[in-house]
């Protein structure tokens, strides 16, 4: 792997940064945050039409950039660090990648340059609480975590007129919002059971969608209800979804590695400033030897999670699944950082009127989400047979 950032890699970062410096300042982000859909939708066609954003990793036969998800995973700093409330990761990341994988030639040629030109946003929609194990960062990606529609979940059936799905989901990012839901269903029964995706359009007859409330507002949820709704199989009965969610689960995790250094950096960086401007007994905060250290403590945490988001990224298009332990470390590190911003700022820093909180949600919502932390590490100790390898008597030779 070479360390180094390419001349367009660079160009993507700054012209991303110098975007979201204009558009999404602080009373921006509460502005977007307040609105129905919960994400800035002038920020999103800014991003769509100066810089093909919602299309990068996308191929250019779908009107997509063409570049490598090294790339839309890199920016992903520039998007963490602003806390950028867009919906980028639910529609890029998480439902692009599977349309892109599983879906026909003309399910990809129908959608795909729609969601490239950021005219159509998209959502996946899994079972609360099981995104994590549908993604395979926690667990294999086996089993019957659709739900089947009866613990929660959505069951399909198919009809002399196509399928049908009824149900109930929650927790879904972009849910409530979302053009179009690629929708988890159980189906074939208790004896051929199995999971397959369908699309459903988010204003289909019968869905019923609520924005529901999350700790962290950046990352807005909405509850599903489909009530005997048509829905369009993704690709064919021959489907095997779990490889391909697999894949996008481990993109998915280097990308939301990125975005937590570039938040952790961030808060960090807002830390610092405020301690060389707050004086107490006559000097500023931020020459006092502790708290210099406690800072160190954070800025080291933050270079070695940057470390492992970048290496993910890059191992994302070289066939190495490493997202998840990077995923693991980079949000310990934006805890961090957004803790000691919060108890370093002082009175400030536990009020709502401070940004400082939202970091520290952010944090706490992406472990709840894809997490948590020791799992993450523990499914990747797993995968990689460390605890066997470990267990395995020598033998003499």
């Amino acid at each position: 792997m070479d360390p180094r950032l390419t001349t367009e890699q660079d160009e993507i970062r700054r012209t991303l940064r110098e975007l979201l410096h204009k558009r999404c300042g602080p009373e921006e982000l509460r502005a977007a945050l307040a609105g129905p859909a919960g994400h800035d939708g002038a920020l999103w066609t800014a991003l769509a039409e100066q810089l093909g954003l919602p299309g990068l990793a996308l191929p250019e036969a779908y009107g997509g950039i063409g570049c490598p998800r090294t790339d839309l995973a890199l920016a992903a700093e520039e998007t963490g660090r602003a806390l950028a409330p867009t919906p980028l990761l639910a529609t890029s990341v998480l439902a692009a990648p599977l349309l892109l994988a599983l879906g026909t030639d003309s399910q990809r040629a129908r959608l795909l340059p729609r969601i490239a030109d950021g005219t159509l946003t998209a959502a996946l929609a899994v079972p609360a609480s099981a995104l994590a194990g549908a993604l395979a960062l926690t667990g294999p990606g086996g089993g019957d975590w659709s739900g089947g529609g009866r613990a929660g979940g959505v069951q399909a059936r198919r009809t002399g007129y196509g399928w049908r799905l009824y149900g109930e989901t929650s927790q879904v990012l972009d849910g409530h919002s979302a053009g179009l839901l690629v929708v988890a269903a159980h189906t074939g029964g208790f004896v051929r059971s199995r999971t397959l995706l369908f699309l459903v359009a988010g204003d289909a007859a019968g869905t019923v969608r609520t924005r529901q409330t999350a700790l962290d507002a950046t990352r807005p949820q909405g509850r599903l209800q489909l009530r005997d709704v048509e829905a369009e199989l993704l690709g064919d009965d021959e489907t095997e979804v779990a490889g391909p969610l697999a894949r996008t689960g481990d993109f998915a995790a280097a990308f939301l590695a990125c975005e937590a250094v570039g938040a952790a950096d961030r808060a960090l960086e807002r830390t610092v400033e405020y301690l060389g401007q707050r004086e107490q007994f006559g000097r500023a905060i931020g020459s006092f030897q502790a708290v210099q250290h406690r800072l160190a403590d954070v800025y080291v945490q933050v270079q070695a999670a940057r470390s492992a988001a970048y290496y993910a990224a890059w191992a994302t298009g070289h066939g190495e699944r490493v997202g998840g332990l990077a995923l693991a470390q980079a949000l310990q590190a934006l805890r961090l950082a957004a803790a000691e911003g919060i108890q370093l700022h002082g009175g400030i820093g536990f009020t709502w009127e401070h940004e400082a909180h939202l970091y520290f949600k952010r944090a706490a919502g992406d472990e709840l989400l894809f997490g948590p932390v020791h799992r993450l590490r523990a499914h990747a100790a797993e995968e990689s047979g460390l605890f066997a390898r470990a267990g395995r008597p020598e033998v003499a030779v």
